[in-house]
């Protein structure tokens, strides 16, 4: 049974009721983010009910020691955490001299929140009932501003509904924050500074090890009947890591008392002085004004949706769905910094370290380079290039010589930092998501200037890496790769994993060509980087022997290629065939079960199908997916779109529509009974896949975009835009046409179904 409580509504996240037991899953489904911090819907109010208090800063992170218990030569020696930063929302609230707390209270009525994902603001009220007698009516609402990205704003109404009330707001920042997943219970902040006059404080700390410097600050003001009080505080209490102002009002019956506080984070990343970059960025926004700030950040949204909304007639469950992804995507990150990445938790929570995996190539940049500008995915690409010198110290850790790189499968300034051995040393396919990636952007976007900048630096280092990590075998007569692990995480240690083994051979392959092209093309870039690199020719020709000779392990029995070379060795009994209270089987399994078992985490030759779809025919990709599906059980988040999107090309739509609504409400539903600890936000790049690859059948083939549209039966419609080398094509798709329409000034050339049409902007073609 899957969680039920969320409303379904075309475009909030809604939640009726108070329930003690839903609070945490929903402080993450409730969480709000700007791109430069986040923070989970924790309560603003005290709650001594259970709680997973979470503010995050992107880009600040602490190299938490590695928890093992026996150490490896090469393990990394520290697991980067997503730091839990100081708090800034934090206002008690004492009623006729009783703490505001819901978990308390007599009685909570009318418990209402809501995450309005048109215009980027999370509200929340309810009427209670204090073990005193007063009855108060509370409303918030609360946003993290697009606009002034290092600002926050909380608007907390209180009226007495029973008689007249002494209300005490007291906001605070606290410093002495930590971090829920910590290996070995450290503080990771230090202070540097306390200061606060009239209505401001500020606090400065820095993390340990790292140095980063952050300043959490706070600008209070009070209002009665929406009219400003123009108060200061009463009392001002500070501790070593916490500044706490008391604002002391009477109120009467029926009238209302707010408290606006404005908050938020300057870093080190960005200012000399953070505490003067606080009081400036303090001022900037008490000249906007609450209802300005409010206003810009409608308007900031409206152009986000503009470009990125898909719509879905006639299904609200799958509507609310696909905009919360696209919603949380745009939270996480908007691609003004390079610095930056996509942690697979985003802000709203700290599982993964928050760091950056192979998700972002193989899932998130489609959806970054389709709804902004491609400059986003530039961004994201040079990330890499920038963590090239790291990726090189990484393989030479392993033993890995001559330049090759091996990019880490988890970072934050890129080395690698997950210590599970199977998954740092084995699970190596991460490199070839990322060469991949350099080729989907220059076969998006047309740009392949990329690749002679920066980008084959990139891919030489990583085809080194695969020469080398390839190994002749006498017996069979061609190269295999041994001791891997695959995307699907449920086989570790194995040899010849076939997507592995494929992306390297394409890896390899693709350099190869790329140095070629660049040297006709880009003469002096070649010159430059041949002599950074040496590369000669008989290093070249040393690649293309294993490239041209990999070993896949293929079955005549079933017709197929294998994922692993002793996968026929399992008892093959099919996920259908599994008792249900089993699943899920990582909950419920020995990991020594599970690694006998059949069972497939996540699309793994189907993930190689996926990105090589060019190279093997439908019938082939159908005979893999009928062989492979039913032995996968997607306890991956990344599992369902690539299944999606598959069953689409196979017209088996009532799959694609299942795997489409799991990989969408995999949150809002709780399918795999964790949400408390954060959403899978790099997943719901895949969900946006799974509409506009998956039903519109988008492609890109020789510089022109294919549509091969479909529709499940439960939808009456669905539209998408996608910008395409600048021109902006909107698809709108029905039961019985499809219709194109665009922006821009040249017509463009789109195929449908093999059949060629030409769009002309600001007119509607009809199919």
């Amino acid at each position: 049974m899957n969680q039920d409580y969320i409303k379904p509504d075309n475009w909030s996240i809604i939640e009726e009721g108070f329930d003690t037991d839903s609070v945490k899953s929903s402080e993450s489904l409730f969480s709000i983010g700007n791109g430069a911090m986040g923070q989970r819907a924790n309560f603003e109010e005290k709650y001594t009910g259970e709680t997973f208090q979470g503010s995050y800063i992107a880009g600040i992170y602490y190299p938490d020691k590695t928890k093992v218990g026996w150490w490896k030569n090469g393990y990394p020696e520290y697991f980067a955490k997503v730091l839990n930063a100081p708090n800034w929302i934090g206002i008690d609230i004492e009623i006729n001299g009783e703490n505001l707390n819901l978990n308390t209270c007599v009685d909570v009525k009318n418990f209402r929140r809501e995450l309005n994902m048109k215009e980027g603001w999370y509200h929340r009220s309810f009427q209670a009932i204090l073990q005193n007698g007063t009855e108060i009516s509370v409303n918030i609402r609360r946003f993290l501003s697009l606009d002034l990205d290092e600002v926050g704003i909380i608007n907390y109404e209180v009226a007495p509904i029973n008689k007249e009330t002494k209300i005490v707001f007291k906001p605070y920042i606290d410093a002495g924050v930590h971090n829920e997943d910590a290996n070995w219970e450290e503080k990771f902040w230090e202070i540097q500074d306390l200061n606060y006059s009239q209505n401001e404080a500020f606090v400065t700390a820095r993390t340990f090890k790292t140095h980063f410097i952050a300043t959490t600050f706070m600008q209070n003001s009070i209002l009665l009947q929406d009219k400003n009080l123009s108060l200061q505080p009463s009392k001002v209490s500070s501790s070593s890591d916490k500044i706490q102002f008391e604002y002391e009002v009477n109120v009467a019956q029926g009238e209302k008392l707010s408290i606006q506080k404005i908050g938020g984070y300057t870093v080190s990343l960005n200012h000399e002085n953070t505490e003067v970059a606080a009081k400036n960025v303090i001022q900037s926004a008490l000249n906007k004004g609450y209802d300005k700030l409010l206003n810009d950040q409608i308007d900031a949204w409206a152009k986000i949706w503009e470009m990125s909304d898909i719509t879905i007639d006639g299904d609200v469950k799958a509507q609310q769905g696909i905009r919360f992804n696209i919603f949380q995507l745009n939270q996480t990150y908007l691609g003004k910094d390079s610095r930056l990445n996509i942690g697979p938790k985003g802000f709203t929570g700290e599982k993964y370290g928050g760091s950056t995996y192979w998700d972002t190539e193989a899932y998130c940049i489609p959806f970054y380079m389709a709804t902004k500008d491609q400059q986003v995915a530039r961004n994201l690409l040079t990330y890499r290039y920038n963590h090239l010198e790291k990726a090189i110290e990484n393989a030479e850790k392993l033993g890995f010589k001559n330049g090759a790189a091996l990019f880490p499968m988890v970072t934050m300034n890129g080395e690698e930092c997950h210590n599970e051995w199977e998954i740092t040393f084995e699970e190596i396919h991460r490199n070839g998501a990322i060469a991949f990636a350099i080729y989907n952007y220059h076969r998006f976007t047309g740009d392949y200037s990329y690749i002679p900048e920066k980008g084959l630096e990139v891919l030489i280092g990583i085809a080194r890496f695969w020469h080398q990590r390839a190994t002749f075998s006498t017996k069979r007569n061609q190269y295999v790769i041994l001791g891997v692990t695959g995307p699907n995480e449920y086989e570790n240690n194995v040899n010849n994993n076939f997507y592995t083994n494929y992306i390297a051979k394409w890896c390899l392959s693709y350099t190869y060509d790329q140095i070629k092209k660049v040297a006709l093309e880009y003469p002096s870039d070649h010159k430059r980087i041949t002599e950074k690199v040496k590369i000669s020719d008989t290093e070249l020709q040393s690649w293309k022997k294993v490239s041209d000779n990999i070993y896949f392990p293929y079955s005549k029995e079933y017709n197929v290629y294998l994922q692993q070379d002793g996968f026929l060795d399992k008892e093959l009994v099919k996920v259908a065939d599994l008792d249900k209270s089993q699943r899920p089987i990582n909950q419920k399994w020995s990991w020594d079960r599970i690694l006998r078992s059949p069972y497939i985490k996540q699309a793994d030759v189907l993930q190689g199908f996926y990105f090589f779809e060019d190279h093997f025919s439908k019938e082939e990709l159908e005979r893999h997916f009928d062989f492979y599906e039913p032995f996968t059980v997607h306890e991956s988040s990344l599992s369902p779109c690539v299944h999606s999107i598959q069953a689409a090309v196979l017209d088996k739509m009532d799959m694609a529509y299942t795997f489409y609504l799991r990989t969408s409400r995999l949150d809002l539903d709780d399918y795999n009974k964790e949400v408390e600890e954060g959403c899978h936000i790099t997943s719901m790049a895949g969900t946006w896949m799974s509409i506009v690859e998956g039903f519109g059948g988008m492609r890109v083939k020789n510089d022109v975009l294919h549509f091969s549209p479909k529709i499940p039966k439960e939808w009456n419609g669905y539209s998408f835009k996608i910008n395409f080398r600048n021109q902006i094509l909107k698809v709108s798709v029905n039961k019985n046409e499809t219709q194109f329409s665009l922006e821009g000034n040249a017509e463009i050339i789109v195929f449908v179904n093999d059949r060629k049409i030409v769009v002309e902007p600001n007119s509607l073609v009809t199919v």
